[in-house]
């Protein structure tokens, strides 16, 4: 453990999600952040696989966050006030974007990294999506100001040209690419020099870019004083306010979103790294502006999908949102959570709002990556964590009392890439079960299906399920070999044949004896099965009938000529024939089972292949391209629609059997602009026959 930390206060907090594109340099930008903070005595690379974010094997394997990274920092801003800064790096790969929802939901301010080499990509846009969905406050970061070909004017063109946001950049570089040694404050009008340790001096801004620099200060303090009425009037009078009035209007502005501030940094010399850290604390919303919002149960007085917000009071109800779940092999399951509301400290008891269940805090801790740093007691506000905690789970609230709110549901991540998990060995089959409970636990994104002949694994592409795969055998000693799911074709009849289902066995003592007549027809498609009794006279006794329908359901399920399972059929017996004495539950539900076997082979069946509705949203300018694919799928378009951000979405009925990669391929098709979801719908005769392609 680390020395204990203690707690400043909601006021003095600032909860910061690092999103963006993947690649775009969140991880590096956090490690320079802890870094000139003096959190860590040295930045760590991610090429060499030595950052706080990114310490898992998967991560340092790959080079990329593949799970959302937690770490601490204290930073005394320009005021002197000492505020404590909690990261939320995530992962920038759509794969792991239960990740970002994660983050978003207990974050206060956004800052989106935006590389000044690759500018606006697929996934800024996304992560700008989803912060307005989230309604969260942004700042934007143009990162990699020292790489080649770094331009941050022309990603401002690009943000301002792909983003519907009100942009304030606050800074220019002083130099650019190899050559970038400071940054020019727009607001104070001086430039910011950077020594070769990352330490800054203050001098007059260079001539090359005084012209460019003042008139973007006219630019900026016009369009910040327009949202203050008193800036605005002493401003028309000849008074311009000063950079600490304008910082202050200009953070009322990013609360409520009317501004979108622009910085510019270079992680790797530390250009710019102290300035964005300033900015954070004194525009950056804290805890206290920002109430959380908790979902009330159905019949709390205002109806279904009622909220109500909780206030950042330290004084108030204890109430904390486990939003992250991980399995350290030192201390077990790591709850990490947000205080929404009251303090929590070791010792307390908390109660799981959702099922009562009660839990005792043995020990409190803040994150930096691996590293647990030990404190007694943390307020509303604050990002925290606690091992052993039986009743939190991913999502779930905690509270100092039985409380009737839960935490809102993150944004649905439905499954779009599976594979089938064969276990190694019979060790391995009999924790295969509790150790995809667990790991489900820790990511709500990966989906279990145990209930057919393979066990089922989806998530959200193919290295999502890689890393998952990786981690049942790293954290839970699990080994699984992976293949492609099985498509879950069935057999149906197309015509009405009459059989006859006879069983006659005789071997000394009590023999076997039983006769059905049976009419088997075909049902509508997605009716499943009918069974229907004609009987006339009691030539079947009543009472094995129910025997003759689970023999005729047996018989279905255990395949047709194909060899996939019957469905959408009708069995109605006609007659039959009993013996007093040699007649039996078995004897009718095999006589069952023979006659609809008999009438699956002489009326012929026709393979099924499962249908799902797609809907698939796409740029407008790859609608084309995408249809062009969907019916190279032998998928049918059903609608297109036209949506208010620009993009298109495009409905279709699409055979499972075309879907199993499209995820892989859609991205490809759109740059990674593409997304889509898929429902099963229907059952249609497979084209050409026999199924299994």
């Amino acid at each position: 453990m680390a020395t204990t930390s203690t707690s400043t206060g909601p006021a003095t907090t600032r909860n910061v999600a690092l999103v963006g594109h993947s690649g775009s340099g969140k991880t590096t930008l956090a490690e320079a952040f802890l870094h000139r903070a003096g959190a860590i005595p040295r930045a760590g690379s991610v090429a060499e696989g030595t950052t706080v974010c990114d310490h898992e094997p998967e991560e340092v394997a790959r080079g990329i966050s593949v799970s959302l990274g937690v770490a601490h920092l204290d930073w005394r801003a320009p005021d002197g006030v000492t505020h404590q800064v909690t990261l939320l790096d995530t992962p920038g790969a759509p794969d792991f974007a239960g990740s970002v929802d994660a983050a978003l939901a207990v974050a206060d301010l956004a800052v989106v990294v935006v590389s000044a080499v690759d500018g606006v990509q697929s996934g800024t846009e996304e992560v700008w999506r989803r912060c307005d969905e989230a309604g969260i406050p942004r700042l934007v970061v143009v990162s990699q100001e020292d790489r080649a070909r770094a331009s941050f004017r022309t990603v401002l063109g690009a943000l301002r040209g792909a983003l519907d946001a009100p942009f304030v950049p606050l800074e220019l570089p002083l130099g650019e690419e190899q050559s970038l040694h400071g940054v020019a404050d727009v607001l104070t009008e001086r430039a910011r020099e950077y020594d070769g340790d990352g330490r800054t001096h203050e001098e007059d801004v260079p001539a090359d870019v005084r012209d460019e620099e003042h008139a973007l200060h006219d630019e900026v303090v016009e369009e910040i004083v327009t949202h203050d009425d008193d800036q605005l009037e002493a401003y028309l009078a000849g008074d311009e306010p000063g950079a600490a009035d304008l910082e202050r209007t200009l953070a009322h502005e990013v609360l409520t979103g009317e501004a979108v501030p622009v910085l510019l940094t270079s992680a790797v010399t530390g250009v710019g790294v102290d300035r964005v850290l300033d900015l954070v604390c004194e525009l950056g919303p804290s805890p206290v502006e920002r109430a959380a919002v908790v979902a009330l149960p159905d019949g709390a007085g205002s109806g279904a999908g009622a909220t109500s917000e909780v206030a950042a009071d330290p004084a108030g109800d204890a109430l904390v949102h486990v939003f992250r779940t991980v399995v350290d092999p030192f201390v077990g399951q790591v709850s990490v959570f947000k205080v929404l509301s009251g303090s929590v400290a070791t010792g307390d008891r908390l109660v799981s709002t959702a099922t009562g269940a009660e839990d005792r805090v043995h020990g409190l801790f803040r994150l930096r990556g691996r590293e647990h740093v030990a404190v007694d007691r943390v307020v509303a506000g604050d990002v925290a964590a606690v091992a052993k905690l039986a009743a939190a789970s991913t999502g779930t609230l905690l509270a100092g009392r039985r409380m009737p709110v839960a935490a809102r549901d993150l944004p649905s991540r439905a499954p779009v890439y599976a594979l089938a998990l064969r276990p190694v060995s019979q060790s391995d089959d009999d924790k295969l079960s509790s150790a995809l409970t667990r790991l489900r636990a820790e990511d709500p994104t990966l989906h279990v299906d145990l209930t057919g002949s393979q066990a089922v694994l989806g998530g959200l592409g193919d290295t999502h399920l890689a890393v998952a795969v990786e981690r049942l055998e790293r954290s839970f000693g699990v080994r699984v070999t992976t293949e492609p799911v099985q498509v879950a074709y069935r057999e149906t009849v197309t015509r009405a044949v009459e059989v006859e289902g006879k069983v006659k066995k005789q071997s000394g003592g009590h023999g076997q004896f039983a006769v059905v007549q049976l009419r088997v027809s075909p049902l509508p498609r997605g009716d499943g099965f009918e069974f229907v009794s004609s009987v006339v006279g009691g030539s079947v006794p009543r009472q094995y009938l129910p025997a003759v329908e689970r023999g005729a359901r047996e018989a279905m399920e255990s395949g047709g000529p194909h060899g996939y399972p019957v469905v959408d059929l009708r069995v109605e017996v006609l007659d039959g024939k009993a013996h007093s004495v040699d007649s039996s539950d078995m004897a009718f539900r095999t006589a069952g089972g023979v006659g609809v076997r008999e009438a699956l082979a002489a009326a012929g069946t026709v393979v099924l292949e499962p249908v799902s509705a797609v809907s698939v949203t796409v740029p407008s300018d790859a609608q084309g391209d995408v249809m062009g694919d969907l019916s190279a799928r032998r998928g049918h378009i059903t609608a297109t629609d036209s949506l208010p951000d620009g993009r298109v979405r495009v409905d279709a009925l699409v055979p499972e059997a075309e879907l199993t990669r499209y995820v892989l391929d859609l991205r490809s098709l759109t740059g990674g602009r593409g997304s889509f979801t898929a429902v099963p719908d229907r059952y249609e005769v497979l084209p050409g026959g026999v199924g299994g392609r």
